[in-house]
């Protein structure tokens, strides 16, 4: 499913003023109706190198899964879309890809990379993530965090240990319980959204998500018309609240409806349904 020009969208990447080299990396693929963005770690330039071992092998592979597929056919065993399944699968072979990459080059080894990639098609949205790079979603004027962090401190708030207002005072809201590259294997959430259109998505690493809070965001957003200059006033934003990490965004508004063209007695079946 080609959906080129069906969105508008915007990305901004930014070392931030306490980092000397920027280890995010993002990429859009428009014609698959792709975002990623991933943020590395790991000493000497490894985290560089694994976000964007994580971003190639992954459009890599989408680029030779996602075309053959009819948009939005659900797997029945799996409950979840073919589009969902294969982008599962690309993101445990770009997990693998960095881990063996480290494995061959001893002075990368324990790099990894947060990832987190939006496919969209057929009205809907898939979406992957490792680690605590985040989406979220604004419609009618309402911030909503799609995704939840990998993160210990995600793990004790979910159990109640913290409060949402306690987590943001803690010292360790940046210790990622998941990330590619780290071993050979890793869990990936996917999660599948209906789109409205006017929807607007936010995909970021935690330079931005947290020295910006969602009220900041969510007025941001709400403000946008030039999506490039809206990803750059949040890099600002978040620079201006210290910039400690690298701060990377994308920005994607589809624009209108693009449902996948079927047989008239396709579409009449599924007026039965």
């Amino acid at each position: 499913m080609n959906l080129e020009g069906l969105f508008e969208w915007g990305t901004a990447t930014d070392t931030g003023r306490v980092r000397s080299n920027n280890e995010d990396a993002l990429a859009v693929d428009t014609s698959l109706g792709v975002f990623v963005l991933a943020d590395g770690m790991g000493g000497h330039k490894g985290g560089e190198i694994a976000s964007n071992l994580a971003i190639t092998s992954l459009l890599d592979r989408l680029r030779q899964t996602l075309p053959p597929l009819k948009p939005g056919q659900l797997d029945e065993a799996l409950g979840y879309t073919h589009e969902s399944i294969a982008i599962r699968e690309a993101v445990i072979h770009a997990n693998r890809t960095i881990y063996e990459s480290a494995q061959a080059q001893p002075q990368y080894e324990g790099m990894g990379t947060t990832l987190v990639v939006a496919v969209f098609y057929d009205n809907r949205l898939s979406i992957a993530h490792v680690g605590d790079s985040r989406i979220y979603r604004l419609r009618n004027d309402q911030l909503e965090q799609i995704t939840s962090d990998h993160t210990m401190l995600q793990e004790l708030i979910d159990r109640g240990f913290y409060t949402e207002e306690e987590a943001q005072r803690s010292m360790h809201r940046n210790l990622v319980t998941r990330a590619l590259g780290v071993e050979g294997s890793v869990a990936v959430d996917i999660q599948e959204e209906l789109v409205l259109p006017g929807d607007l998505y936010l995909l970021c690493s935690d330079g931005l998500h947290d020295l910006v809070g969602d009220a900041q965001l969510a007025e941001r957003l709400a403000a946008c018309t030039d999506l490039n200059q809206c990803a750059q006033t949040l890099v600002d934003d978040a620079n201006n609240q210290g910039g400690k990490d690298n701060i990377s965004l994308i920005l994607a508004r589809p624009i209108g409806d693009f449902p996948a063209k079927r047989r008239w007695y396709a579409r009449v079946g599924n007026w039965f349904r």
